[in-house]
């Protein structure tokens, strides 16, 4: 694991410095002990949308969940809530446009999942 600094700078970094990211500030941010922490950071996107990251890591455990909307409507979502107990990524899942609940490539490294969540609103907002 690294440190809350690391992890939350290093997500504030990349968005910033993202071409789809037109600002990006933490909503909300709070260390409770080297190993407790929580963030939440949204970012705003080109055409009115926005995009939201939240992680939670609890002594080795991390919750996170990426989503993207728009005038408060979810459009996608990447999570790791523990549901979906079918799918072969359990517990990452991602919710998609049409409301399906899929299998998820990432595997709870924000430092990697970010850039993985980028490229497929890329996708996304490439086809609306």
């Amino acid at each position: 694991m690294t440190s809350f600094p690391a992890i939350l700078g290093g997500v504030v970094a990349v968005l910033q410095s993202h071409p789809l990211c037109e600002h990006a500030a933490i909503v909300e941010a709070k260390e409770f002990s080297a190993d407790q922490f929580f963030f939440k950071i949204r970012a705003e996107l080109r055409h009115g949308y926005q995009f939201q990251v939240r992680i939670y890591y609890n002594f080795g455990h991390e919750d996170y969940a990426y989503q993207l909307f728009k005038e408060d409507a979810p459009i996608l979502r990447w999570d790791n809530k523990e549901e979906f107990r079918n799918l072969k990524t359990y517990p990452h899942h991602h919710h998609t446009g049409g409301g399906n609940v899929l299998s998820s490539p990432l595997m709870g490294n924000p430092q990697e999942d970010i850039a993985l969540v980028l490229r497929a609103i890329e996708e996304y907002l490439q086809k609306q």
